[in-house]
């Protein structure tokens, strides 16, 4: 990437570039060419100390940074392009990620960027869900990352909410089409896309593999969550529920149709989990999202040293 964000930088000349977290070639390239930039933190797994038990991976990790830094950033340079000196822009709270730690940087928390995301309803039988009034509706999802992962986990879902005829009822994503053809019933709903922010609403509960997304989505709108971690940040992200209080933990290779299903109980029933949601909830809206985020690059791009303009 390192070429195209130089050639960009060059284009555009800007005041500040916004490097996502995880694409350190916007970071690298900033600081060899002299430009501020602030740190897009869109997954909070980076701000608690995941790699304390793991130092052979964390020796690895620092050692393809330091030669990444050689070869396309400022080798006089000492701070983790991974956190800005001057600005990280973290999307989430306290409240979710718990304890956290980073090194030296204008930490910013500004809650997720969600209020005005929604996902286009299209032909979405909205009417499904007003069928059985009173019953608890479940959102489970694995996401878009993990289309080919999931048949089993999604079926087993299946049978635990079936289980429960009367008491759940589930709306479930299944854009690859594991399940087969599930003919609409009075317990579930299988669609191969959902406008997922607008249908949190109305849901009591989520089932999910705790990525960052979907889980700030359900906390945005106060839901717990049931989380089983498939890879990457999954797990960092599916702890931080479960210390937050807001969500159960299931795994996934192995949790079958009693052990979701139980953990849906705990969730919709037990009212802790519904509060400790909507405590991270409070604090997501509190923070002040995209429009914060805002704030802090203005008043970062206003120091930033441009020749011709004062300071």
């Amino acid at each position: 990437m390192a070429p195209g964000v130089a050639a960009a930088i060059a284009a555009f000349g800007p005041d500040v570039v916004v490097a996502d977290q995880q694409t350190v070639a916007g970071a690298l390239v900033a600081e060899r060419l002299g430009v501020p930039f602030a740190t897009s933190s869109t997954t909070s797994a980076e701000l608690t100390d995941s790699m304390a038990g793991l130092p052979g991976v964390h020796s690895w990790l620092t050692g393809l940074l330091g030669e990444l830094r050689r070869r396309i950033g400022d080798p006089a340079a000492t701070h983790d392009p991974r956190f800005s000196p001057a600005l990280t822009l973290a999307f989430t709270t306290p409240e979710l990620t718990g304890p956290y730690t980073t090194p030296d940087t204008d930490l910013r928390f500004v809650g997720p960027a969600l209020a005005a995301r929604r996902t286009a309803a299209g032909d979405f039988p909205w009417q499904w869900l007003d069928l059985a009034p009173g019953t608890a509706a479940v959102l489970i999802t694995l996401g878009t990352a993990n289309t080919d992962a999931g048949g089993r986990f999604l079926a087993e879902s299946v049978a635990a909410v079936r289980a429960r005829t009367g008491q759940l009822r589930a709306v479930v994503c299944d854009p690859g089409g594991l399940l087969g053809t599930v003919p609409p019933g009075p317990d579930v709903l299988v669609r191969a896309q959902l406008p997922q922010v607008a249908l949190l609403e109305r849901m009591s509960a989520v089932v999910c593999h705790a990525g960052h997304n979907t889980v700030t989505e359900a906390l945005w709108h106060g839901v717990p969550l049931v989380v089983a971690p498939i890879r990457d940040d999954q797990p960092v992200v599916a702890a931080q529920v479960v210390g937050a209080g807001a969500g159960v933990r299931v795994k996934f290779a192995r949790a079958g149709r009693e052990r979701i299903g139980a953990a849906l109980d705990a969730v919709v029933t037990e009212p802790g989990y519904r509060d400790a949601a909507r405590r991270v909830r409070d604090a997501f809206r509190a923070a002040g999202g995209e429009s914060a985020a805002a704030t802090h690059l203005e008043k970062l791009a206003a120091a930033a040293p441009v020749a011709g303009r004062p300071r």
